[in-house]
């Protein structure tokens, strides 16, 4: 386990070298167009859903409903964008993955290693965010503080089989089908913008499959000051599957790939 932890150390050590000299390259990705989206969705467009009306929301402002949906959407973005280009550059592109395991490094812990600097990413991102969900008081209850470890869950959730989908394609035309019948679908019917109980039932079933929706569902109750016990360790329980069985299948691919 000590072996374990200090090779997942020095591979994160890695991620973060490479992020200091790339870090102002995400910017508008990762901090500028999700708030954005809060001031033009939150408060533009919310100002009108409050002006008609919040029974249809629970009673409460479109800003306090929406906001816990972009954090969690947020995460979920960062963490496939994260887990799709750059794994597959360290195995085909510039094949950093290959140097990595000629020391002593397994594939394991260059997987691990991966999945530790998605995870700070996510994390330091949707912190920002929230901050400024909090200042522009988007937050219903003290609560909403614990969506950000319910975002970076919600990350993992979608960072673990995305990552193990790169790890057996041959080439990124797969990414394409990836963002566009998976993360963008998820984020517009995930329940971020309107709950999913409006949309068609065979639509509002698909939308339950989706990590995206449980963590958001968790997140706003969390703001809102509403969780339930059950069915919060429900989502959490589902958000676990998804990164567990999506981290074994990760290292199972990289591994084949890096040993064959």
């Amino acid at each position: 386990m000590t072996v374990v932890l200090e090779n997942g150390r020095r591979q994160f050590d890695y991620w973060l070298t490479v992020y200091k000299r790339t870090w102002k390259g995400s910017l508008v990705s990762s901090f500028l167009l999700p708030l954005l989206y809060l001031a033009a969705m939150g408060i533009g467009l919310g100002s009108f859903v409050d002006d008609n009306g919040t029974g249809a929301l629970g009673g409460v402002s479109y800003l306090q409903f929406i906001a816990p949906g972009l954090l969690a959407s947020t995460a979920l973005q960062i963490a496939v964008g994260e887990s799709t280009y750059p794994v597959m550059g360290g195995i085909k592109w510039q094949k950093f993955y290959f140097s990595m395991i000629a020391t002593p490094l397994r594939p394991a812990d260059v997987m691990y290693g991966q999945l530790v600097f998605i995870a700070f990413r996510v994390f330091t991102t949707c912190l920002v965010f929230l901050a400024v969900i909090a200042a522009f008081g988007g937050l219903g209850s003290a609560w909403g503080l614990l969506a950000l470890p319910v975002a970076l869950l919600t990350g993992m959730a979608a960072s673990a089989p995305v990552c193990a989908v790169a790890t057996r394609l041959e080439n990124d035309s797969g990414f394409a089908m990836i963002f566009r019948f998976g993360v963008v679908p998820a984020f517009l019917f995930s329940g971020a913008f309107f709950p999913v109980s409006q949309l068609p039932n065979w639509i509002e079933w698909l939308a339950y499959l989706s990590p995206l929706w449980h963590g958001v569902e968790l997140s706003r109750d969390l703001s809102l000051g509403t969780v339930e016990l059950l069915p919060a360790v429900g989502n959490l329980a589902y958000l676990t599957a998804w990164f567990a069985v999506g981290t074994w299948l990760a290292v199972r691919g990289l591994t084949r790939r890096l040993i064959s």
